[in-house]
C-alpha cells in the first residue's frame, strides 16, 4: 500500500459513485475491470468499513487486482484518485516537458504515466473525492526546449509509454524494416558474366558444335537470405516489452519478399517463459491483432514464471536443427532473469551460439546506466553473445538494421565482460 496520508471521510462521501469512477479509471489504465467487480467492491468496502485506510486498500485491491504485474498500476491510480492531490500535478510534469509549481520534478515511474492518463481523460466528469486541496497555485509550463513528440516517443521506455503511446509506438514499429545482408553460398549458377570459368559446360557445349570452342561458360556463387529465429520472453517481468516487440517481430515476418526477393528467407518466432511455443505459423497472419491473439491463446505462459535454461534446451533439442540449418541470425530478447542454474543454462546458450550465424541479446535491463552483471543467469548467458544490446525502446529496436548488417558490433558486451 502507498505510504500516504490518512484518508480523511468527507461529510457527503458519496462512496458508490466514487468506487464506480475508480474502476472506471483503473479500466483505462489497462485492468480488466467488469460491473461484477464493482459491485463486488462495494460489498467489500460495507463489510470491512470505511475508517481505516488500510482496510479500504486492501479490500478494493482484492477485487480489482488480478495478476502481480497490476498491483503497481493500482497503487498509482489509488494513489491519484483517492490520496494525493498534488501527485496529479506531478503526473502532468511528466507528461508534459517542463512544469515548475508546488510539485517537485522527477522521472516518471512504471505504470504512473498510465494512471494519469486515465484519469486525466476523465478530468471532466471527475467526481468528488475523499481529499481536495486548492491552494490557487499556478503551474508555469516551459516548452522552449521541447523536442519533437515523434523523437520522444523514440527515446522513451516502453513501459513508462502511457496507453496512447503504446498504440502510436506500434504504429511506428509496423513500418520500420529489418535489412538483411545476402549470404554468398558455396553453389555455384550459371552467369554470362560470372567470375570463374565453368569448364565443364564450355566443353559439353563445344561437343555440341563438333568441338569448336566457341564461348566460355562462366558461373558464379549462389546468394541466399538467412533465416531470421526470435526467441522473446513472455514472462511476468517482461510482458510489457514483449506485447510490443512481438508487434515489431510480426512486421518483420510480413515485409519479406521470399528467397529470391531482398528479404530474411523466412521469420521462426518462438516464446518462452516456463515452457516454449511456436507462434511462427500465428506471425504470418497478415492482420496483426489476430496474429498475437492467435499467438497469445497458444502461449499459456504469458506473464508466469522464467525457466530459460529448459526452455533453450527445448528449442535446442527440437527445433535448432529445423529452423538454423541455413545459417540463421538469432534474436534472444529477455532479461536474463531465469530460476534455474547457471550450469545448464551456459551450455544451452553456448550450443545455440555455435548453432546460429549470430547471436543478438536484447536485453531491457541495459536502459540504466549503472546495469551490472549480478544475476546468475546474465553472468551465464552473456559470454555466448556476439552482441548485447539494449531493448527498451523504438531507437533501440531501430538500431538492430544497423547491428545485424555489421559483424563487428559487440554492442556493451565487452564493458560488460570486464566486470564479470
Amino acid at each position: 500500500m502507498p505510504d500516504t496520508a490518512p484518508l480523511t471521510l468527507p461529510e457527503d462521501p458519496k462512496l458508490v459513485r466514487n468506487i464506480t469512477h475508480f474502476a472506471r479509471a483503473l479500466r483505462k489504465a489497462g485492468l480488466p475491470i467488469g460491473p461484477g467487480r464493482v459491485l463486488d467492491a462495494v460489498a467489500a468496502v460495507a463489510a470491512a468499513g470505511f475508517t481505516r485506510r488500510a482496510d479500504f486498500y486492501w479490500a478494493l485491491h482484492a477485487c480489482f487486482v488480478a495478476k502481480p504485474e497490476q498491483r503497481v498500476v493500482f497503487a498509482q491510480v489509488f494513489r491519484l484518485f483517492w490520496r494525493d492531490p498534488r501527485y496529479l500535478e506531478q503526473m502532468m510534469a511528466a507528461m508534459l516537458p517542463a512544469i515548475r509549481g508546488v510539485q517537485e520534478e522527477r522521472s516518471a515511474k512504471p505504470a504512473e504515466k498510465r494512471a494519469a492518463e486515465a484519469l486525466l481523460d476523465g478530468m471532466q466528469d471527475q467526481p468528488e473525492t475523499p481529499d481536495s486541496d486548492e491552494d490557487g497555485t499556478e503551474a508555469e509550463i516551459d516548452t522552449t526546449l521541447t523536442m519533437s513528440a515523434e523523437e520522444r516517443l523514440r527515446t522513451l521506455d516502453f513501459e513508462q509509454m502511457s496507453t496512447a503511446e503504446v498504440a502510436a509506438a506500434k504504429r511506428i514499429l509496423a513500418q520500420l524494416a529489418l535489412p538483411v545482408q545476402p549470404i554468398q553460398s558455396r553453389r555455384l549458377m550459371a552467369a554470362p558474366r560470372g567470375t570463374r570459368p565453368d569448364w565443364r559446360r564450355t566443353l559439353r557445349n563445344a561437343a555440341r558444335q563438333g568441338g569448336d570452342l566457341q564461348q566460355i561458360a562462366r558461373v558464379r556463387r549462389r546468394i541466399r537470405w538467412p533465416n531470421l529465429v526470435v526467441l522473446c520472453d513472455i514472462s511476468g517481468s517482461m510482458s510489457q516489452y514483449s506485447r510490443i516487440i512481438l508487434h515489431f517481430l510480426h512486421a518483420a515476418a510480413n515485409a519479406r519478399e521470399g528467397a529470391g526477393g531482398r528479404g530474411w528467407a523466412r521469420v521462426h518466432g518462438f516464446t518462452f517463459g516456463t515452457r516454449l511455443t511456436n507462434i511462427t505459423r500465428h506471425l504470418h497472419q497478415r492482420d496483426v491483432d489476430a496474429a498475437l491473439a492467435a499467438a497469445g491463446a497458444e502461449a499459456q505462459d504469458w506473464e508466469g514464471g522464467t525457466r530459460i535454461g529448459d526452455c533453450l534446451h527445448a528449442f535446442n533439442r527440437d527445433w535448432s536443427r529445423r529452423v538454423m540449418g541455413q545459417g540463421a541470425v538469432v534474436l534472444l530478447i529477455t532479461d536474463g532473469l531465469d530460476r534455474g542454474g547457471p550450469e545448464g543454462l551456459a551450455r544451452e546458450m553456448q550450443r545455440l551460439q555455435l548453432s546460429s550465424r549470430r547471436l543478438i541479446w536484447l536485453n531491457p535491463l541495459l536502459r540504466w546506466d549503472g546495469f551490472a552483471p549480478k544475476a546468475q543467469g546474465i553472468r551465464a548467458m552473456l559470454p555466448y553473445t556476439d552482441s548485447f544490446r539494449a531493448g527498451h525502446s523504438i531507437a533501440s529496436l531501430q538500431d538492430l538494421a544497423q547491428v545485424i548488417s555489421n559483424p563487428s558490433d559487440a554492442g556493451e558486451k565487452a564493458r560488460l565482460m570486464a566486470l564479470l
